[in-house]
Formats: C-alpha cells, structure tokens, sequence
C-alpha cells in the first residue's frame, strides 16, 4: 500500500508539473492551469472508492463472474469502435464518453482477460498437456480481443493483453514446448502486423534512427525530444518545475512521456527511484501469488501474478519507449500517468491482489475465506 501510495502521489506532482504551462499552447487555451491536475485528482478520488469496494469481495465471485467479465469486455471494445460512441483523439477510436470521464475500454479488456485467462486455467487444468483442448479456445478468445484493438488502433494494448494471458497459461503449467510454440505464433503476428502497416513501419523505421532528418520533425518527434529531456536531466536531474521539453516541446508529456520529463527534472536518480519503486511492488504482487497458490487457491494465485506482470511489463515498456530501446507505443506509466480509467484499472486490480493477501492471511489462521 506504501509503495503504491507513493507512486501515485508522485505521478500527482508530476501531472501538475507537466501540465500547468499547457495553457499557453492556443490548443489547450480555454482550459485552466490547474484542468488536468484538478480532472487527475478526481480520478485519484474515483479510483480510490472503487478499490476500497473491490477489496470488500471475495475471489470466490471473481471466479465465478469471470466469463461475464471477459463477455462485458468484449462488448465494449465492440461499442468503441461504433460512430457516435466511441471518441475519436489523435486518429484513434478508444474512447467512450461518459459524461464525468472518457473510459478505454482496452484498460477494462487488461483486468478482464486476467481474472478469465486464470478462471480459465483452473477450469482446464487436467488438459494443459493437450495444446488443442488447452491453448486453442484461450488462443481464440486473445485473437479475437486483438482484432477489435488493432481496428482502433491499440497495438500497444493488445501486446499487453497477450503477454497477460501467454505468462498466465505458462504459470498454470502449459507444457513448455506448446508455451514456446504460442510465442512464436504472437512474435511473427506481431512482425506482420509492423511489416505490412505503413504507419507502423514509418514508426519503426524512426525508432532506429530518430534524428535523421527524414524522421525528426515527423514519427521521431517525440522520440528525440524525449531523449533530450533524458539527456538534460544527467545524475540528479535540473529540479522540479524546470523541464523545458515539457513546455510544447515534447507532446503528451503528461501521459505516455512523463518519465522522460522525471528524468530531466530529477534526473537519473529519479528514473532509478522509479524503477525501484515498481521493482519492489512487482515482487510483493508475485510473492502474495505464490503464496496463493502454495495453499492450493489456484485462482487466486494466478490473477495477483498476472496483475504483477500485466503492470510491470506495461511499465517495462513505457520506460523501453521514452528511452529509445522499443518504438514508440501508447501506452501510459501504471499508476503515475494522467488518465482516468487507466488509474481506475490499475487500483482496482490492485485492490484484488490486496484481496488474495487479506484471504491468504486468514487461511494461515485457520479462518474460512
């Protein structure tokens, strides 16, 4: 709960930090200094009650309620991309609007591919050595999710969802070489996918040479600008406040960019701080599973592991695209980022894995969960 508390309140400063000069851009005029903070706030508000909520249920209905999660997630990743319901930004669909909050229905589609991969599993695990019986229906439900993100288009997010349920089936004892088989399968899909799109292979392209004069002003942009920041930043970083790359030089520094901003105004030490802060609660969600599952709550077990993985590797990959180690995806920094259902999602699902801890404790001391 400390960890998260102060990665959240981090990423709280550092949305007011990124975003107060926002204003002066004639894009954002009509909006207040303190829009975004106040709108991230509320988000933090939300999200905060919805937790405390979810941690009130016991994985017994999580279990029971998976399928019809996974069908609701399904259903609104149909609605996004219907005229007139899902929000179009930036030449994307992956919005709808609420009213209060604009909802991505990929964030839901995260939360609820973990709660059925693992449902999944403790359903079929007397078949997990057949690979047609086991990995072909989970196979499906996956590739169906990501036909309805890349019409979005969310590649992002549905690299995300499959590395959820591929760790999932391998953690639930899916033989080896079928494990192996199925990553095969998702790399060549995903080297097709960038191949044969043009935007994405412009993207790659200005992935490994990001100044280049063909790339710089155009799918580098960003890129460059970031590793500026970084590089401004150096050991201890220029102070809070003082970035300059995030005064319109640098777009979406206050969601998918805002490590490189925490670089260049706390400087490697902060990334570091960062890093370690995320370390640190990744392993606590894995032991919380492992535990878990020590005590037979497969389930259970197997949903904190995936939560663990599902924001460790998003946070692996927001951090691999500020520095220039992955092409530019969209995809925020869990916890920190300004969005309101991605903070949602992320402490809702970490209400859940504080749920599998609450239970765990109370089978040590022979309560009934």
């Amino acid at each position: 709960v400390w960890l998260v508390g102060a990665l959240l309140l981090w990423g709280l400063v550092m949305v007011y930090s990124t975003t107060i000069g926002m204003p002066d851009n004639p894009k954002f005029a009509r909006y207040s200094q303190l829009h975004f903070f106040n709108r991230h706030v509320m988000s933090l508000a939300i999200a905060c009650a919805a937790g405390f909520i979810v941690y009130q249920i016991p994985m017994k209905l999580w279990e029971r309620a998976a399928p019809y999660i996974f069908i609701l997630a399904m259903v609104l990743l149909v609605l996004v991309l219907v005229p007139h319901i899902g929000v179009v930004v930036n030449r994307a669909r992956r919005w709808i609007n609420l009213g209060f909050m604009q909802f991505q229905p990929s964030e839901f589609a995260k939360f609820a591919i973990t709660l059925y991969a693992a449902n999944y599993m403790v359903r079929k695990i007397e078949l997990r050595e057949n690979f047609f019986k086991a990995v072909w229906p989970m196979a499906t439900a996956v590739a169906t999710i990501g036909v309805l993100l890349l019409s979005e288009p969310d590649m992002g997010a549905f690299v995300v969802i499959a590395v959820i349920a591929m760790s999932i089936l391998f953690l639930g004892g899916v033989n080896a070489r079928m494990f192996f088989l199925i990553g095969s399968v998702l790399l060549l899909t995903f080297f097709c996918m960038v191949a044969f799109n043009e935007t994405r292979r412009e993207r790659f392209f200005a992935f490994l040479n990001p100044f280049d004069a063909e790339y710089a002003l155009g799918k580098g942009y960003q890129l460059t600008h970031a590793l500026i920041a970084l590089g401004r930043g150096e050991l201890i970083g220029v102070g809070l406040g003082g970035s300059v790359e995030k005064m319109h030089w640098l777009p979406e520094a206050h969601t998918d960019f805002m490590l490189a901003v925490i670089g260049e105004e706390f400087g490697l030490i902060g990334v570091l701080t960062v890093l370690g802060l995320f370390f640190w609660m990744v392993k606590k969600m894995i032991f919380i599973g492992r535990q878990a599952i020590a005590m037979d709550r497969v389930f259970a077990g197997l949903v904190a592991q995936g939560i663990a993985i599902w924001i460790g590797f998003q946070m692996l990959i927001n951090v691999a695209v500020n520095v220039g180690a992955m092409p530019t995806k969209g995809l925020t920094l869990p916890l920190m980022s300004y969005g309101g259902s991605a903070i949602l999602l992320n402490l809702i699902a970490i209400a859940v894995v504080l749920r599998v801890d609450k239970e765990n404790h109370q089978m040590k001391s022979g309560r009934s969960v």
